[in-house]
């Protein structure tokens, strides 16, 4: 159960709402991630234009450059600054205000992040660094590019240890009290971050000699699994940041009640076990890895589906309650009682239910044998823009509506409500055309990473236009919502009116059981971490160390 108990610095906050210093590192970290969703929409936009036939990029900055920027700004950058603003506002608001060095950590990892993504961006904008957000050798970019994504994982660590100081200080003063349920999902966030990291860490550190020259050849299979290891990790990242809002925000904006402090803390527990082992199943197809591997990593991927029907359980659970509660009756029509005019609302809630065939085609491509029929076609981008481009995103959206009036002591109009819920649609109608269309031309064969082309007018690749063009069409439709979802946030953190806005914390049930106390043992659920990370990588990386193959030169092939 939360801490009843509240010192002084917890009662001014709830009174007076978030300090100004701690306001400013959230705002700031949230116009860096507005500012990379304009951007990296307006490159989607033109890959989807690109894609279906109807635009030709120029030399200087062709589809490949534009799917780099695209990938590193709304995969990388709207999603790691809108995380750690998001959750540093979540520790001040829960654990009594920022500590003095949190907030110099906070703001060092923020310089340190935007030095490395200006350091990336420079090689993809000179057309040297155009190999992609998975940057896979043996295609090599600039030595700059690798040093870039160096400073900004050095940039999320010092942020996460700010975390992890501000979680420890505010533990040693209260004792046998459990960490506030919002900075506990804040916490498992910042150990994926962490221990996630590690292996692109190495990575990078492995390239950067190899794209200098100072050694000849690289192991292609070491890099592409050390890149997996954090890539699968990265996207149960956000998926565990949406958790947070959907489990704790969406039940108080509905006026409901949180469905059990114990099961949610055991949800952030096994997705923080169980995450990071599973990287094998993004390598479904590649040579040189054991059946057996493959096979653990696929069951560590869909163990975490187990967690994930908790949820489902636990969400429409409280809807139901709380709709019948305010006199929804029937088996369905209840829902008619939720506040589906309101934006806080509608975005996650949207965002959940698409959660549901986007959970079902990660599935499919865990499975070797549907993996073979979909792998590296249009199919994956389409999966990939059901769970991270409507999932987390949508959740974002909807976070944003109370957070930013929050921390710029604003609040929502029904103006700006009625035009997020206007954008919400918009988004949503965009996404269902795009990845819709993607999964189906993906099933035909359309390949995954490849500017239009007919094929010398090949039969095959021409039956994919009519299907390319829904593309644009909900390409066009998405930038529509980046420029409205742009506007509502800058007219809410500096022109909408002044005020008081609620950080939205649901209580438990009045009669929930106690939470226990092994709940708070995050050394224990370090080392059982640790411990599924051996057993899924030991074996293989001494496998693709001992046995490697002579290695790759670094290839330019732009």
């Amino acid at each position: 159960m939360e801490a009843v108990k509240l010192n002084f610095q917890d009662k001014t906050n709830k009174a007076l709402g978030i300090n100004e210093e701690d306001a400013l590192i959230t705002k700031t970290y949230m116009i860096v991630a507005f500012t990379a969703l304009l951007i990296g929409g307006t490159l989607g936009l033109l890959q989807g234009l690109n894609r279906a036939g109807l635009l030709e990029l120029p030399v200087w900055f062709n589809y490949y450059q534009v799917l780099t920027a695209h990938g590193l700004l709304l995969v990388l950058v709207l999603t790691a600054f809108f995380t750690i603003g998001y959750f540093y506002a979540a520790m001040s608001h829960s654990l009594g205000g920022l500590l003095p060095k949190v907030r110099k950590m906070a703001w060092i990892g923020f310089g340190m992040k935007i030095v490395g993504f200006v350091m990336a961006v420079i090689p993809i904008l000179l057309n040297q660094a155009t190999v992609m957000f998975t940057f896979y050798p043996p295609m090599a970019a600039s030595p700059w590019f690798y040093i870039g994504l160096v400073f900004i994982v050095l940039g999320v660590w010092i942020c996460a240890f700010g975390a992890f100081i501000q979680v420890a200080n505010w533990r040693k003063n209260n004792k046998g009290q459990h960490l506030p349920i919002i900075s506990y999902f804040a916490t498992g966030v910042f150990v994926l971050l962490f221990f996630g990291s590690v292996p692109v860490a190495i990575e990078v550190l492995y390239i950067i000699p190899w794209s200098i020259g100072w050694i000849e050849t690289i192991n292609v299979m070491l890099a592409r699994t050390l890149f997996w290891a954090f890539g699968h990790t990265l996207v149960n990242i956000w998926y565990l940041t949406a958790l947070s809002a959907w489990y704790v925000v969406v039940p108080k904006i509905i006026g409901g009640r949180r469905f059990s402090d114990t099961l949610t803390r055991l949800v952030i527990i096994l997705l923080v076990i169980m995450n990071i082992p599973g990287g094998f199943h993004h390598q479904i197809v590649d040579p040189g890895i054991a059946e057996s591997v493959k096979y653990m990593h696929v069951f560590m991927s869909l163990a975490i589906g187990f967690p994930s029907l908790m949820t489902a359980y636990a969400m429409f659970s409280v809807f139901e309650k709380t709709a019948r509660k305010k006199g929804g009756t029937g088996i369905f029509a209840w829902f008619k009682k939720l506040p589906w005019g309101d934006v806080r609302f509608l975005a996650p809630m949207i965002a959940m239910i698409a959660f549901i065939p986007g959970g079902a085609g990660g599935i499919v491509q865990s499975t070797n044998q549907l993996n073979q029929v979909v792998h590296n076609t249009l199919w994956v981008v389409g999966h990939f823009h059901l769970t991270v481009g409507t999932t987390v995103v949508l959740t974002f959206f909807g976070i944003s509506y109370w957070l930013i009036p929050y921390v710029s002591k604003r609040v929502l109009t029904p103006k700006i409500n009625k035009l997020g819920v206007i954008t919400t649609l918009i988004w949503t109608a965009g996404m269902s055309f795009m990845a819709i269309a993607m999964h189906w031309v993906g099933l035909l064969g359309s390949p995954r990473r490849t500017s239009y082309t007919t094929y010398a007018d090949n039969a095959t690749a021409l039956s994919w236009d009519p299907y390319l063009m829904f593309l644009a069409v909900g390409g066009t439709l998405l930038m529509i919502g980046v420029l409205l979802q742009v506007y509502a946030v800058v007219h809410l953190m500096f022109f909408a009116p002044k005020g008081e806005t609620e950080f939205p914390i649901a209580d438990v049930e009045d009669n929930a059981s106690k939470t226990p106390m092994w709940t708070e043992s995050w050394g224990r659920v370090v080392v059982l971490l640790l411990l599924l990370v051996a057993m899924g990588y030991v074996i293989p990386l001494v496998e693709f160390i001992g046995n490697a193959p002579p290695g790759s030169p670094p290839f330019q092939t732009w």
